[in-house]
């Protein structure tokens, strides 16, 4: 029996699958002795599979033997397999160490790099891979490389000419399913004599 996933959120007591057996005589349905982890209870009578507990990731895909007993003679039984999949929700946003960075850069430099920036996501898999981008600035002086986080100037300044303060806000944002997430990050960009 192979259900379909379950969210890691799952509450006890939720159907995961009714198992079923063709047999002459009366059948009484159990979970093998030490299986499933305790996770699961099954109703003796119709098979019906439920969630016992609250299902930590970590512990699955989970496979458990199930049995279907002749209810007059316990030595007359057959069994089968139970896989149980978790599917990760996207519980995390992505945070950066620090909210608010302040960098320098000189004046005069051909396009540089001036920092990178990283961002940390406690979901496993796709939900905890990012991206980088930028949410606001001049996106004509600096760019992000979106897979490692690492903030560019794509022109030089010049101290005397031009403000000498930029304000750029930078987004990490996760693969999550089923919604992506954003966690931000401002970068004050000092141009220096």
């Amino acid at each position: 029996y192979h259900p379909a996933p379950l969210s890691e959120k799952t509450v006890p007591d939720t159907f995961v699958v009714q198992i079923s057996a063709s047999y002459e005589g009366q059948v009484t349905y159990s979970i093998a002795p030490g299986d499933g982890k305790g996770y699961f209870t099954i109703d003796s009578s119709t098979g019906i599979i439920q969630t016992k507990k609250y299902l930590k990731l970590e512990d699955f895909p989970l496979t458990f033997t199930v049995r279907a007993t002749d209810s007059s003679n316990s030595g007359v039984f057959n069994e089968a397999s139970v896989n149980v999949e978790v599917i990760d929700e996207n519980d995390f946003q992505p945070v950066f160490p620090f909210s608010l960075l302040e960098e320098s850069l000189e004046e005069n430099l051909s396009a540089a790099p001036i920092v990178q920036l990283k961002a940390q996501d406690n979901d496993t898999g796709r939900n905890g891979a990012l991206t980088y981008g930028i949410l606001s600035g001049n996106k004509l002086k600096f760019r992000i490389d979106e897979a490692t986080g690492i903030l560019y100037s794509t022109t030089s300044f010049d101290y005397e000419e031009e403000p000498t303060e930029h304000q750029v806000v930078i987004y990490a944002e996760d693969d999550g399913i089923p919604e992506k997430k954003r966690g931000y990050c401002t970068v004050v960009i000092k141009i220096i004599d």
